[in-house]
This record gives C-alpha cells, sequence and structure tokens, in this order.
C-alpha cells in the first residue's frame, strides 16, 4: 500500500497531446497534485471510455492545479496507433495529457498494478504536491472507473488541506461533495454532525 508515502518516482517515453514522444518524470509534477492512472491495454474495451473520459476531465482537473498522468504497459508507438485509429474503429481520438508507454512494466510494478498476465489493473492514484500518494483505487479489468469519483476525492484533499491552514481542521465525511461542510474531527465534531443531519446530508 502506497497511502501517505512518496510516489514512487519514475521516468519513462510517453506519447504527448501533439502525438510527439518525449520523456515524461513524475518529479517535473512536483508542486502540482497529480492523478496517476492506469489502463490494461490499448485497443481494449472498457479502456476506451476510460481514457477519453479522463480527458473530457482534464479542464476540471487543470482549474484545480492537477495534471493527469495515464499509464499501460503499451509502448508509445502503440498509444499513437490508437489516438490516430479512427473513432469509428474503435480509436480515442486527441489526448491532452501524456500516455505513457511502460513496456518495461517498471512503473506498473512500483505501484502494485502489474496482473499475472502482464497488464495493469485498472489503477488510480492521487498524488499530492509534494509528490505522497494520498488515495489509491483497484479496478479488475471488466469493472469501469466512476471518473468523477478521483475529481471529488482531489477536491476532498483540498479541502482538508485549506482547512488546516485556516486553522480549523476538517475532514470529510462519507458520500462528502464540494460545497458541502466538513466534519471536525473529534468527538464533539461528530455531535454536531449528526444534530445537522449526519451522512443523510451527503446521500
Amino acid at each position: 500500500m502506497l497511502i501517505d508515502q512518496p510516489a514512487p518516482a519514475f521516468t519513462c517515453l510517453a506519447c504527448m497531446p501533439d502525438n510527439s514522444f518525449k520523456e515524461v518524470s513524475l518529479s517535473e509534477y512536483k508542486g502540482k497534485y497529480v492523478i496517476l492512472f492506469f489502463w490494461p491495454a490499448d485497443f481494449t474495451f472498457v479502456c476506451a471510455s476510460e481514457v477519453p473520459g479522463f480527458d473530457k476531465l482534464l479542464p476540471e482537473f487543470e482549474k484545480r492545479n492537477c495534471a493527469i498522468l495515464g499509464v499501460s504497459t503499451d509502448t508509445h508507438h502503440a498509444h499513437k496507433g490508437w489516438k490516430l485509429l479512427p473513432k469509428e474503429l474503435g480509436g480515442i481520438g486527441d489526448i491532452k495529457y501524456p500516455m505513457i508507454g511502460d513496456k518495461t512494466k517498471e512503473i506498473a510494478a512500483a505501484y502494485d498494478v502489474l496482473q499475472p498476465d502482464g497488464l495493469c489493473a485498472r489503477g488510480v492514484f492521487l498524488i499530492d504536491k509534494e509528490g505522497i500518494v494520498r488515495a489509491e483505487h483497484k479496478n479488475c479489468d471488466p469493472l469501469g472507473r466512476n471518473l468523477d469519483e478521483p475529481l471529488r476525492l482531489l477536491d476532498g484533499l483540498q479541502f482538508h488541506e485549506k482547512s488546516i491552514a485556516e486553522g480549523n481542521k476538517q475532514v470529510c465525511p462519507a458520500s462528502w461533495k464540494l460545497g458541502k461542510k466538513g466534519l471536525t474531527p473529534t468527538m464533539e465534531g461528530v455531535g454536531t454532525f449528526n444534530k445537522e443531519g449526519g451522512v443523510s446530508e451527503y446521500l
């Protein structure tokens, strides 16, 4: 488990938004939040909804000073081919974040998403501005992710960090969403939370 640990460093070739190839290092994103996600394979099925799905949400992440990095064990050339394949034949079109080609499988192994068949599980990691992993989640191949959840977790982390900076530490109760109240992490805080409607306020 990587929670509250430094995110494993890596440098690897990626297919960039303009379809050029460039080495991408996690370290160059220090000072930004990062959503690092893994998918099993190019030219496959659930992946063909998730990779463009993260791209559609990219403006929301960028508003929050967060970069998206996508990884599979395909080559960077395969990523480019998948992007250029006509959509009616299963292509994914323009993707405006780096698609990393982890052909040595070293990144997948470091993040513990490498499966016995050599493909990645559907892993997603939220990394804070200091390079620390703050959330991780993994799905098996048939189960597509809720792509709003990484954005909710990012909002929650930033809400928590802001509350500490303001001297009023707050945590995020179950199903918390941006704009909702937090919870003061004391027994008295739980009592106030319950009086104000508890978890039903968020469901």
